[in-house]
Formats: structure tokens, C-alpha cells, sequence
């Protein structure tokens, strides 16, 4: 019965290939039951809640895309875009968290309907792949800079901003997790992240720097903490357009580089290199990240780290529908995920930056037109704290450099309408 419905044999693959690669891309994706809510809770968000949520939000969009869309794609809350969420959004002292739930709620809304409408198209085709590249890259600087600063390695210095922190017993223990996970990614040891973070904690229990859990399993999950909390209303303000605007377009030019890695990996495309159910992929995508913000998390996006799982031969939505149950069973151990310190995980994110800013390379500086915007998203993200405003000045500098060298006929109007979003954005 699944061979049939998951057409397995016309994929040439099999439930043991498909269980490997599920179990594979389980482990490679599993270090953002940590991550997520470790950044997350910074805005005053219940960290144990946070746990349960990521891994079922995690595992429903998952098994979503395993039934419905019949492919070997992963989808979670996106890094980066819980960034924005916490940083952008709530630490900044724009909303509250139950407000930035409305936020992502609506990107999702809006991300659908585009979607249904046909119109998403012609919104990726406006902007320039430089620029899109850059927000990879700008996010993976933020992101490392986020996690230098919670490992303790950058402080904060009243003369020059930061400065490099002391060398403490816990900033040694975190620096050795970040050994472990570089060692064993060069090694393409599955799952690198998530034994760093395991080697750091065990480390620092064995130093008595944290204490013991009270139990190891945990059958009495509560979520009502962020579950049912967003508030939708408030959000619906001019004010916070721009942040829906900026949450949705991360959110589609994310999955959709994602998807197009992925699926052409798992030859899951026509006679014409189109994307076999693009449009639903990007569907469910949008419809998860409403159903994440509505169980308390930033929004949903698909998941690089499905290369991995693909890799390893999965080609169905069986795999997608095996790590979904993965993310389940990791509910459990939700007791041991709460006392990971926040050094110990703080590595993953160092890392996670250098997967994203490697997109880099891509960008052709040679091209100033582009290369300056590009240059100024990258730079702003990281040095202004958000992710929204880098975004803002990237697109306003990119047509003004069009404009101001007589090429203004070169930008689609769609791009114009998003310049003068990103002005008004800046200034209200």
C-alpha cells in the first residue's frame, strides 16, 4: 500500500531507502528543536513551550508535504526568520510577542494568496538574484553574530560597541562543542550540529555547570503557554506592513531556493525543468507557517537540510512522512532539550551562519548596480540589528543606483511598488 500510493517504484527507491533518508534528514535538521527556541524565548516566550511547539509544528507541516505533496522535503521554523521574529520585531520594542504571532500569521495569509493567485511569480522575478543572495548572506552574518554574542566570545564594550569577551570556563566549553561540530561536518558526519550541542551540555554537567533533569521523559507536554496566543488585530496596522511584507518575502525566496536545490536533487521535475507541484509546495509552506503561528512559533519555511535525506536516496514523501514521526518522538525528551545551556547551543548557530553566508560566492561583484545593494543588505542586517531595515536599504540604494544612471526603465514595476514600501517602511 505505501509502495503504491508513495509510487515508489516508479521513483526507483524503497521504504528502506525511504526510512534512512527520513532518519538522515531528521538528523541533520533535529539541532532547531535547541535553536528555536532558545532565540525564541528571549522575547519573553515560554522556552518549555517553545520546545513543544517547534517539534509539532515541525512534524504537522512535515507530514504534510510527506501526504499531500508527495515529496522529500522537510519544513520548520526557519532560521533567520526566527531572527527576525525575536530581533526585528519584539526585542526592538515595536510589538509584543503575541503581536508578532499576528505578524507571521498574515505573512503566511498573504504568502497564500499570492501563491493562488498567480502573482508570486511575477514578485520573484522583480527582484535581482544578487539582492536575493545577499539576504542569505546578511542573515547568516546576523545570525553569527547572534551567536558570538551568546557564546560569550563578543561583548558589549562602551568605548568601541564590542570587543572580544574572556576566555570563561563555560565560553570554553561552548568553543569546544564548535570543535566537535566543525570536525564532524568536515568528516560529513550526519547530524553534526546536534552532537555538538550534546558534547557541550554532557561536558558542562560533568563540570557541574547545570543541573540534572528531573525526569528524562515528559508525557504531560503543555503548549498553552504560546499556543492560541497571536493576536491578529493588532497586527493589522500600517506600522507593520513593512515587517509582513519583509517576513513573507524572506519566507518565499527561502523556500523557493530551497525547493529548486531539492527538487531537481531528487529529479523530481518535468521535460521542461519546471518543479513537479511547486505551487502546492509553496501552498503548504505558507498554510504551515499559519498553523506555526497559531501554536506559538516564528514562521515555517522548507528546510535545506532535505538535501541531506535526498542524498541518501529519499525520493518520496515517505521520508518526509518518517521524519515528521521523528520530530514527534522527540517530544519525549522535551525535559533534557530545557536544561541545554545557552553556550552549548550557541555553536549551532555560528555554524548555521556559515552555511548561509557561503551563498556569497554567488553574487557578481563585478556588477555594481548590484553589487552595492547587495553589499549594503549584507552589511545593514548585521549592523543595524535588522533584518527588515538591511532589506529597506538594499532595495532603495538599488533603484536609486538604476535611476541615477539613467536606467529606470530597467526596474519592473513590482520592484518600484517595493522600493517605495522599503521608504516608507524606514520613515514611519
Amino acid at each position: 500500500m505505501l509502495g503504491k500510493y508513495f509510487e515508489l517504484g516508479e521513483r526507483r527507491t524503497s521504504v528502506k531507502i525511504e526510512l534512512v533518508a527520513g532518519a538522515t534528514t531528521f538528523l541533520t535538521m533535529s539541532y532547531i528543536i535547541f535553536v528555536n527556541p532558545a532565540i525564541l524565548s528571549e522575547t519573553g516566550m515560554d522556552r518549555n513551550a517553545l520546545v513543544a511547539a517547534t517539534c509539532i509544528t515541525t512534524a504537522l507541516a512535515t507530514i504534510i508535504v510527506g501526504i499531500f505533496a508527495k515529496a522529500p522535503i522537510a519544513m520548520a521554523p526557519g532560521m533567520g526568520l526566527n531572527a527576525f521574529f525575536a530581533y526585528s520585531l519584539v526585542l526592538s520594542g515595536k510589538v509584543n510577542w503575541q503581536t508578532a504571532l499576528g505578524v507571521v500569521f498574515l505573512s503566511g495569509l498573504f504568502f497564500l494568496v499570492l501563491t493562488l493567485l498567480g502573482l508570486r511569480k511575477k514578485l520573484v522575478e522583480a527582484i535581482p538574484p544578487g539582492l536575493i543572495l545577499a539576504i542569505s548572506v546578511g542573515i547568516g552574518l546576523f545570525i553569527t553574530f547572534i551567536g558570538l554574542v551568546k557564546l560569550g566570545v563578543v561583548v558589549n564594550n562602551e568605548a568601541t560597541l564590542v570587543s572580544a569577551g574572556k576566555l570563561t570556563p563555560t565560553v570554553l566549553i561552548g568553543l569546544a562543542g564548535l570543535i566537535v561540530m566543525i570536525f564532524l561536518e568536515a568528516k560529513k558526519v550526519k547530524g553534526a550540529l546536534l552532537i555538538g550541542i550534546i558534547f557541550s551540555t554532557i561536558l558542562a554537567s560533568i563540570l557541574g555547570y547545570i543541573d540534572k533533569p528531573a525526569e528524562i521523559f515528559a508525557l504531560h507536554l503543555n503548549i498553552s503557554a504560546v499556543a492560541f496566543h497571536l493576536d491578529i488585530f493588532a497586527a493589522l496596522k500600517w506600522s507593520l506592513f513593512g515587517s509582513i511584507f519583509s517576513l513573507m518575502f524572506m519566507d518565499m525566496f527561502d523556500s523557493i531556493g530551497t525547493l529548486v536545490a531539492c527538487c531537481h536533487q531528487a529529479n523530481l521535475v518535468d521535460e521542461q525543468n519546471r518543479i513537479k507541484g511547486l505551487d502546492r509546495l509553496l501552498g503548504i509552506d505558507a498554510i504551515a507557517t499559519m498553523i506555526g503561528a497559531v501554536l506559538g512559533t516564528s514562521t515555517t519555511t522548507s528546510y535545506i537540510e532535505s538535501a541531506a535525506g535526498i542524498e541518501q536516496g529519499g525520493r518520496t514523501g515517505l521520508a518526509s512522512l518518517v521524519t515528521g514521526v521523528c520530530f514527534l518522538l522527540a517530544l519525549l525528551f522535551v525535559p533534557i532539550v530545557t536544561i541545554v545551556p545557552e553556550y552549548a547551543i550557541a555553536p549551532a548557530l555560528v555554524m548555521v551562519g556559515l552555511f548561509m553566508i557561503k551563498e556569497v560566492r554567488r553574487i557578481d561583484f563585478t556588477n555594481l548596480e548590484e553589487a552595492f545593494p547587495a553589499f549594503i543588505i549584507i552589511v545593514m542586517i548585521a549592523l543595524s540589528y535588522s533584518i527588515s531595515t538591511g532589506l529597506a536599504f538594499g532595495f532603495i540604494s538599488f533603484a536609486l543606483i538604476k535611476l541615477v544612471s539613467s536606467k529606470a526603465k530597467e526596474i519592473k514595476p513590482v520592484m518600484w511598488i517595493i522600493a517605495v514600501l522599503s521608504v516608507l517602511f524606514l520613515t514611519l
